[in-house]
């Protein structure tokens, strides 16, 4: 497989006659707590039944349709302002330090490039993914903090010998991956034809009440952040996709649920905890060693009152469970492990959620990036997104991809399959591991 080729980069800002107001949006511990860590990069990759040796309708369809939806999504037009409170010797106090972002319409940046050499086939065919599929997204190795001088919202489109990659890559302080997916899903409208949006963005963020104190201050400095960067010189690990049919998450849930002697356990959980289960089986792991399970928690539903089902914005919690090795491979323990999961995610509540909140204002911690060990998994996305119905007129897509931020071993992303009620996971791990994984009956065919 070909290199990418650069056709051309274009600045898509809304419509000039549209009045931005330069509007701030100040940001809660939710959004802050992404700025050291990397863009959110999530892609889509399409066959190209047109004309696929004259793009050039359709790229100049996604450019005016992308201002135009543009107009729905002020932050994604903006840039962030980080300001740093001075001491009265002039020395910066990390203390002080607070963050907006600026609804200035600068606009979003848009690439269109080729990898004239690349099928659909070389992408969606392969167990593991093609290291080429990073060079789909653009701002690879961009951290959220540089939203400051570069843009929250950066697209690919990347021509192949027969399909069309769209790679998405936005700014984690702006958006979690419901909006993330709200902003795609509403793009793809107005690329059809649509007038307006079927849902539109809630942008006003969420404070817990009048004691906080807007903007929120926390300790950061570019310096000191550099400090933290080391690990990102370690290279992406393989990924590996794995797909689960409904018929196999269903018997995987109906035996969770079985086992734990309840009816509480979801199709999610059961998979999940099927996937930690064949992790731990594909290593030589001490019996003793405690390994965590960490999942990100959309908590939009559970504050009182709801937050309103299309808050724009980041609205999550991570939570996990944490177990001994022969805990989890014990006999019988599939439904013990489900139902703790069950339980650790149950446990965010609207009490659990707002002393988070509180706690993070007073004693502020900004999220490191990627995990250092095996011994954490972490799932983050959700099969609940709607990958598979963007459409921007030429069909469907044929597969969703990630790019590589953030991403090292143990990192587990979830979406929906193709067919209706499946699931793919895509799973980064060592090539030992994923190929013990691949060749691990129980894993692959349940019972």
């Amino acid at each position: 497989m070909a290199s990418i080729k650069l056709i051309s980069t274009t600045t898509i800002q809304a419509p000039s006659h549209i009045n931005t107001n330069s509007k701030k949006i100040h940001l809660t511990p939710w959004d802050l707590s992404s700025l050291q860590v990397e863009m959110n990069q999530k892609g889509l990759l399409f066959h190209n039944h047109q004309n696929p040796k004259d793009t050039s309708n359709q790229i100049q369809h996604l450019k005016n349709t992308l201002s135009s939806t543009l107009v729905f999504f002020p932050p994604l037009t903006g840039r962030l302002i980080i300001e740093h409170q001075e001491d009265d010797d002039n020395s910066i106090n990390d203390d002080t330090t607070s963050c907006f972002i600026l609804c200035n319409n600068l606009g979003a940046l848009f690439i269109h490039a080729a990898a004239e050499n690349t099928s659909v086939f070389d992408i969606v065919k392969p167990n593991y993914v093609p290291s080429i599929v990073h060079s789909f997204f653009p701002f690879n190795k961009v951290k959220n903090y540089e939203g400051t001088s570069k843009p929250l919202l950066a697209v690919q489109v990347t021509e192949l010998v027969d399909g069309i990659f769209i790679g998405f890559s936005i700014n984690h302080v702006v958006v979690d991956g419901k909006s993330f997916w709200h902003f795609i899903n509403s793009w793809s409208e107005i690329s059809r034809g649509f007038d307006q949006l079927s849902k539109l963005p809630t942008l006003n963020r969420w404070f817990l009440d009048e004691s906080i104190e807007i903007p929120i201050k926390f300790p950061f400095t570019k310096e000191e952040n550099g400090k933290s960067t080391e690990i990102d010189e370690n290279p992406v690990p393989l990924e590996r996709i794995f797909h689960f049919t409904k018929e196999k998450i269903a018997k995987l849930k109906s035996k969770a649920n079985e086992e734990a002697n309840i009816n509480k356990i979801s199709s999610l959980q059961a998979l999940l905890t099927h996937l930690w289960q064949a992790v731990i089986r594909g290593q030589n792991i001490d019996p003793e060693e405690e390994i965590m399970y960490c999942l990100v928690i959309d908590v939009r539903g559970r504050i009182i009152p709801p937050l309103h089902e299309n808050y724009f914005g980041n609205a999550l919690q991570v939570g996990g469970v944490k177990m001994k090795a022969k805990e989890l491979l014990a006999e019988g323990a599939f439904g013990k492990v489900a139902f703790e999961m069950n339980k650790m995610i149950a446990s965010h509540c609207d009490d659990t959620v707002k002393r988070h909140y509180e706690s993070w204002v007073k004693n502020p911690r900004l999220f490191q990036g990627r995990l250092s060990s095996v011994k954490a998994l972490a799932t983050s996305s959700s099969p609940r997104f709607d990958v598979y119905g963007n459409d921007f007129g030429w069909g469907k897509p044929v597969a969703v991809r990630s790019g590589g931020a953030n991403k090292s071993d143990g990192t587990i992303t979830m979406f929906s399959g193709i067919e209706e009620g499946s699931i793919d996971v895509e799973v980064c791990l060592s090539y030992d591991i994923l190929e013990a994984m691949g060749n691990d009956p129980q894993f692959i065919h349940i019972f």
